[in-house]
């Protein structure tokens, strides 16, 4: 047979009077599972224990530690400062009672005792207790779950991000591995640059994250040009090059359209649209589609700059083959104030060989090979 009577809560009644123990005892017994401590060092332990009283019933006058100290005592420890507290006591001064509450106690009751008044103010306060530990049993669940909603969240975001990037991608059989490689020389590259004091401010790690799992999309506008130019096996002439050029104002429309639907600026997508349209900037104002030059060009673009032209130089084309990296990393050298950021091209320089594992470790292949999801920072 099952026992469906409730659990009782547990009072703890300190005082130095045995009398006044049975007292107290006798008139919440019957309600309450009452447990009694002696001298103030008692309580102090009891408190602590588990399960832990929902209510204290305290005396002032007690030898060695009064009930202000016991009090005080309880009130700085993390695991015993939410227990509620109601002084009794024969002290009745109002300046005994403001002493009392200062120290945070819930309420105080002075003797003699009152049956009605006491039972009437435990009651109250052991269902406010009840009530309170209810709700933040509650808000530690809630928490839990918006958590677990937020990575969901998130881990849909990723998949999506990384299935528009590979959309684009796809289309060009020659990029392989392009996507990855390129996001990681970009995380790369933001956390070295971020040592010098001037863009410390600009590159946290939630902006570097946000880098990262933007730098796929830098090549998003390729779903709009057409196969006989994206996929031509040579050089393109003028004309197929204005049409190719386009892919960076492609990707920032389509960017723009998601934002549409969204009710403010999202920072990731304004962060995708800064890579998809200006990462084919250069440092002296010769890139396109605006000619932008210097820091007009943002950082975002401008480290996307450096990590697409390496990953194309290292890569074999139909109209090249892949260069070294020793090649790779001189090529960007003499693009250095021209093409690429100077302060960039200083920072590749001390991690080359960061660039040169990333590229080993995501080299194309002649087969598929499975991805692998983005990173957090």
């Amino acid at each position: 047979m099952t026992n469906t009577e409730p659990v009782k809560a547990s009072i703890l009644v300190v005082d130095d009077t045995p009398e006044n123990l049975r007292l107290v005892s006798s008139l919440l017994k019957d309600s309450y599972k009452v447990r009694v401590a002696t001298n103030g060092m008692l309580a102090l332990e009891m408190a602590a224990q588990e399960p832990q009283p929902a209510l204290i019933l305290l005396d002032i006058m007690m030898p060695e530690m009064d009930g202000y100290e016991v009090c005080m005592r309880l009130k700085q420890q993390p695991n015993t400062a939410d227990i509620p507290i109601i002084f009794l006591t024969a002290r009745s001064e109002s300046e005994d009672e403001r002493k009392g509450f200062d120290l945070g106690a819930v309420d105080y009751i002075t003797k003699p005792i009152n049956p009605m008044v006491l039972t009437a103010r435990v009651q109250t306060h052991v269902a406010l207790k009840q009530s309170r530990d209810v709700l933040a049993h509650h808000n530690v669940w809630l928490e839990q779950e918006v958590q677990k909603r937020t990575r969901q969240v998130q881990q849909i975001q990723d998949v999506t991000i990384f299935a528009m990037a590979s959309l684009a991608e796809t289309r060009d059989n020659e990029t392989g591995n392009h996507i990855l490689r390129t996001q990681r020389y970009v995380k790369a590259l933001a956390l070295q640059l971020r040592k010098n004091p001037k863009f410390a401010p600009m590159l946290d790690d939630m902006t570097i994250d946000l880098l990262y799992k933007s730098a796929p999309l830098h090549d998003i506008g390729k779903v709009g040009i057409p196969d006989s130019i994206l996929l031509k096996p040579g050089k393109l002439d003028d004309d197929e090059f204005e049409i190719m050029k386009t892919h960076t104002t492609l990707g920032l429309e389509a960017i723009r359209r998601a934002e549409k639907h969204l009710d403010g600026e999202e920072r990731f997508l304004k962060i995708a649209g800064e890579i998809a349209y200006s990462h084919q900037e250069k440092w002296d104002g010769s890139g396109y589609p605006q000619g932008l030059a210097g820091t007009d060009i943002p950082l975002s673009a401008r480290l996307m700059a450096v990590a697409d032209v390496y990953d194309a130089l290292i890569s074999k084309r139909v109209y090249k083959p892949a260069f070294s990296h020793e090649k790779a990393v001189s090529i960007i050298r003499e693009g250095n104030g021209k093409h690429f950021d100077p302060e960039l091209v200083a920072v590749f320089l001390d991690i080359e060989e960061d660039f040169r594992r990333i590229a080993e470790a995501y080299q194309d292949h002649d087969e598929v090979l499975e991805t692998l999801l983005p990173e957090t920072v």
